[in-house]
């Protein structure tokens, strides 16, 4: 046990910590505030503080658990409001009220609460099983099961297992290795620094779907992959990433809320409970664990959120689930590193964040993929980052530490914001590295048009960035017909395509399917406008024709009703053309 020497905002330092480790986790104060070590010198040890430190002094004492910043793992993770280091919210406001007290400390895990455990089929006792080994399961959620893995560095003969209701503490089975017995429970605990291992990495090969049109459509992310949404204040952040983890088509949702406003992580917190699952029509919660730590929230804690929301992921992710990681901001968690820096009195990187912000930024990364876990079994974990560049430059160090491990990018666009175009992802700036991966499991789900489609689509929008520029200067009318079609049809996309309202109904989630047909019959449009601008007909009768309206409903289309849809408006197409270059040619005498 030590004591306080000095005090530094949430930063502590204590004499008298021999035999301490690196972040290990330590009682600050005769108030037992929560702090880890981050640096020793000597027998004097650097903590930083996740509660507030105000009325601490020196001289109070400072006591070493021993262990590392761990979460607890077991049945009652989801469904569950979490702080930065994983205290349940609603528990501490039952102890303190609506202002979390400081020193109150409650079980992750709900220590009473009976489950009902089921054995894993093929599961025996007698058997020999290794760490990561499945041997039952608690039916969490309507939604989900949650698989009960012997825990790391666990191996030997399996005993004592059978099925029966159980707390997550009570013993359910036993593991013997040469005389030597570990007592299996359903609660685990695992260290937020260490990323979990698993025994190999596939290459992300299948698309994660949001329904938003512009990310499937254009600039697609992988399951497994990474991905960026930077933007400047009131770009739609928070908004794209809770449209994400309502619709994504992946099993497990973990969202961070890190620095983030308060009334935001309340939006959150209130709206969740009441959003369905669109595949199955139950609570969404069900199968989403929040982190909500906001920018009133101690700093230091912030820090930690990140590994915490990672490593409650790779658990689910180890079960053979597909995860998706949402956090909201990583900037947030680097101007709480550049605080804590600061205070260290470390020598300062660009703009005064550490030297090391990159490689904590790509560490953080790379704890996604598509991997096989020690279970076996086949999972994912899909990070996805918000981050809040100043002003909007995206050449300030987070961003560019960003871009360099992500291989998606979804560039906010304020000027599309405030012309009420969502959501405002710039097309012209965002781009995917996943397009060549994932061509293959278009081709077989899709059709080989889907990505053809989605090539002529960019071509299309680039093409009519070019023309506006040159429209500008000379006007519309003074380019050829063609072209003016170029301009018209890169404006439907825009319009009926790419711009997708949020709170509608209908239109808040768009299926692979239905994209696919919107776009081809766009496209449809312009192959036949061409052809009719060919044969002579004024290009001001192709723009009145009735069936663009048609085509600029196709968003309300009910997802049941997509396949006639379809036919009814291609059909349509070609009959409107073709009555109008008859006619026009009837006109002319032809």
């Amino acid at each position: 046990m030590g004591y306080i020497e000095r005090i530094s905002g949430p930063l502590v330092v204590a004499d008298d910590m021999l035999g301490s480790n690196m972040y290990d986790v330590v009682k600050v104060g005769n108030d037992g505030l929560v702090g880890e070590i981050i640096q020793l010198r000597g027998p004097k040890a650097v903590i930083q503080v996740y509660e507030e430190t105000t009325g601490i002094r020196p001289g109070e004492k400072v006591e070493s658990t021993g262990l590392p910043l761990s979460v607890e793992l077991a049945p009652g993770l989801l469904n569950n409001i979490y702080d930065g280091i994983q205290r349940p919210l609603e528990e501490l406001r039952r102890k303190s009220g609506a202002f979390i007290g400081r020193g109150i400390s409650a079980n992750s895990i709900d220590r009473n609460k009976k489950w009902k455990l089921f054995i894993e089929k093929g599961v025996k006792n007698g058997d020999h099983v290794k760490e990561g080994h499945i041997i039952g399961y608690v039916q969490e959620t309507e939604l989900i099961k949650h698989y009960i893995m012997i825990p790391v560095g666990v191996e030997g003969k399996l005993s004592g297992l059978k099925e029966g209701t159980y707390r997550v503490e009570d013993r359910i089975a036993t593991v013997d290795k040469g005389g030597k017995k570990f007592e299996i429970t359903m609660l685990q605990k695992r260290s937020v620094r260490k990323p979990q291992s698993f025994r190999q990495k596939f290459r992300s090969d299948e698309p994660l779907t949001t329904g938003m049109r512009i990310i499937d459509g254009l600039f697609p992310v992988a399951k497994g992959g990474t991905a960026a949404i930077p933007g400047p204040f009131g770009a739609g952040k928070t908004v794209a990433s809770h449209s994400i983890a309502k619709y994504a088509d992946s099993d497990i949702v973990v969202m961070i809320g890190c620095g983030e406003r308060g009334n935001e992580m309340t939006e959150v917190l209130v709206e969740f409970p009441e959003l369905k699952d669109p595949k199955s029509g139950r609570p969404l919660t069900e199968r989403t664990v929040l982190i909500a730590n906001t920018s009133n929230m101690p700093v230091a804690a912030r820090e930690a959120s990140i590994y915490t929301g990672v490593t409650i992921a790779e658990y689910f992710r180890d079960m053979g689930y597909n995860v998706t990681l949402l956090a909201d901001s990583t900037s947030r968690w680097a101007e709480a590193m550049r605080e804590i820096s600061a205070r260290l009195e470390e020598m300062p990187g660009e703009e005064g964040y550490p030297a090391y912000l990159p490689k904590r930024l790509a560490e953080y990364y790379e704890r996604s993929g598509k991997v096989e876990a020690l279970s076996g079994r086949t999972g994912s974990i899909t990070l996805v980052g918000a981050v809040s560049p100043p002003g909007g430059d995206l050449s300030e160090p987070v961003s560019q530490g960003t871009l360099r491990v992500v291989k998606t990018f979804w560039s906010l666009d304020a000027s599309l914001a405030n012309a009420r175009h969502f959501p405002s992802i710039n097309w012209l700036t965002s781009y995917s590295l996943y397009i060549n991966d994932l061509k293959p499991w278009y081709d077989k789900n899709l059709g080989e048009e889907f990505a053809e489609n989605r090539a002529e689509t960019m071509r299309i929008l680039q093409k009519e960035a070019e023309l506006k520029d040159i429209v500008q200067l000379v006007g519309a009318e003074a380019l050829p017909d063609t072209e003016r079609i170029t301009l018209e049809i890169g404006r439907m996309i825009r319009e009926d395509f790419l711009r997708q309202s949020a709170f509608d109904e209908v239109d808040a989630y768009t299926s692979l399917k239905k994209q696919a047909f919107m776009v081809a019959s766009i496209l449809h449009f312009r192959k036949q406008a061409n052809a009719a601008v060919k044969a002579g007909v004024p290009l001001d009768s192709i723009m009145k024709l009735k069936v663009r309206e048609d085509i600029s409903r196709m968003k309300e289309e009910k997802e049941s009703e997509v396949d006639k849809a379809r036919h009814r408006i291609a059909a349509e197409i070609d009959s409107q053309f073709n009555s109008l270059v008859r006619e026009y040619r009837e006109a002319e005498g032809k």
